[in-house]
């Protein structure tokens, strides 16, 4: 069991090149800092990687020495404390090359897909990035990867084709379909349980311009919006992604819906901004008048979606009639009530994907404030499955795969870190 901030002077990392940073020091507290605001990790020591060699003299240092370790690239996915232990940044570690004829990137693990996207835009080319371009490529992908184009495209962990992979006994190795297959299957929605991803190979796909967005209506609109949305998906095409959100804007928001109480309609269509109204316009006739419109054509270097922050999260198979009144009700007691549309490819796994899991889930509904009562209300018609990316609770993890998936990742764990040297985090246990 690790203990608490402890300041161990003899730990050194024999080679390291990079910068190491102690409790005291002026960049120890903003680089142990994960997004996640309940953790305080309170590592040891805080190392920067500039490369393999350097990850691989933390890994063994730590062992040695018989202290947690951990990886974190931006802090977005670092839901469990490091304390007394070596946390590896790999920010430094943020190659990206492009390769156009294969329509394939290859990334170091400290990259971000900001630096994704700019990368492959020259070449009309987009990865299946996220909602937010700050999030870091790696620990994203691992966990699944729920992007924009997902229903065009699937998972990002589907679309992975290679992986470099720091081992726990400091082995470093390629799984790919013919190295370490099994290893190459657990990583793709799998988490980083498993070994330190040193690069990442995955496709990218010809999409360059998208009409994208958000449009809002006011609040009183929620119960009818929601009715038609909840029978409107079935119809959807894949080239459009969409969420409804229920939220109450900022008081600096653009004017027409500053400080207001509003639904939120966000929109990614792969096409015309015609053939995304067109799609649209069963949502628009149950909305009526917009207060603010601002859907229309825009390069996908240049679509930013946003996210809500998840403190209850639920999945759903189907959709229920009941399932509009009990969101608009949590929305009086919420900031923000996102419902968002799944389907189209990521619910058509091909052969040989990943444990990425829950597929056949319609909707979900991200809520960023605890609201007293509705975990019950929902739980009757919820899958019961959550999904790694969304999730904080890293006691949960079995919940995001099935049972059959769940065994098989552990036989993975047994294989390449039977003594479980990675358990902080999304861990699958040996």
């Amino acid at each position: 069991m690790s203990q608490p901030y402890i300041l161990q002077e003899d730990l050194r990392i024999p080679g390291f090149t990079g910068p190491v940073h102690r409790p005291g020091d002026p960049a120890y507290d903003e680089l142990r800092r994960s997004l996640n605001p309940s953790v305080d990790s309170r590592p040891a020591l805080v190392a920067e990687a500039y490369g393999v060699p350097d990850v691989r003299a933390a890994l063994l240092t730590a062992r040695r020495h018989g202290v947690p370790f951990a990886v974190q690239a931006t802090g977005h996915g670092t839901h469990a404390a490091c304390d007394g232990g070596v946390l590896v940044r790999t920010s430094p570690m943020a190659s990206v090359l492009v390769d156009p004829a294969r329509r394939v990137a290859k990334v170091g693990p400290g990259a971000r897909w900001a630096e994704v996207i700019a990368a492959a835009a020259p070449f009309g080319l987009a990865p299946l990035s996220g909602s937010a371009p700050g999030v870091g490529v790696t620990g994203y992908t691992l966990g699944g990867g729920l992007g924009w184009l997902g229903r065009m495209y699937g998972f990002a962990a589907d679309n992975v084709v290679r992986a470099d992979v720091l081992l726990a006994d400091g082995r470093h190795v390629t799984a790919s379909p013919a190295s370490h297959p099994e290893l190459f299957w657990a990583l793709r929605g799998g988490g980083g349980g498993f070994g330190v991803v040193t690069s990442l190979e995955f496709r990218l796909h010809p999409v360059s311009r998208v009409t994208s967005g958000f449009a809002y209506f006011p609040i009183e609109a929620a119960a009818d919006v929601l009715g038609a949305y909840r029978t409107w998906i079935d119809d959807a095409p894949d080239e459009l992604s969409t969420a409804v959100v229920l939220k109450r804007m900022p008081a600096d928001a653009p004017a027409p819906v500053a400080g207001r109480h509003v639904v939120l309609v966000k929109a990614v269509h792969v096409g015309t901004e015609a053939q995304a109204r067109q799609a649209l316009a069963p949502l628009w006739r149950a909305a009526g008048p917009a207060l603010l419109d601002e859907i229309g054509p825009a390069t996908y270097a240049d679509t930013s979606m946003g996210g809500t922050p998840n403190r209850h999260m639920d999945m759903f198979d189907e959709v229920p009639e009941e399932l509009p009144g009990i969101l608009v009700k949590a929305a009086g007691v919420a900031q923000t009530v996102e419902i968002r549309h799944w389907g189209g490819a990521l619910g058509r796994p091909g052969a040989d994907t990943g444990p990425v899991s829950h597929r056949g889930t319609k909707l979900s509904v991200i809520v960023d404030t605890p609201v007293p009562g509705l975990a019950e209300e929902l739980r009757p018609y919820a899958n019961g499955g959550t999904f790694l990316n969304f999730l904080s609770d890293p006691s949960r993890t079995a919940a995001a795969y099935t049972p059959a998936d769940h065994r098989r990742l552990r036989e993975v764990k047994r294989a390449y870190d039977r003594d479980g040297f990675f358990r902080i985090g999304h861990v699958v246990p040996a």
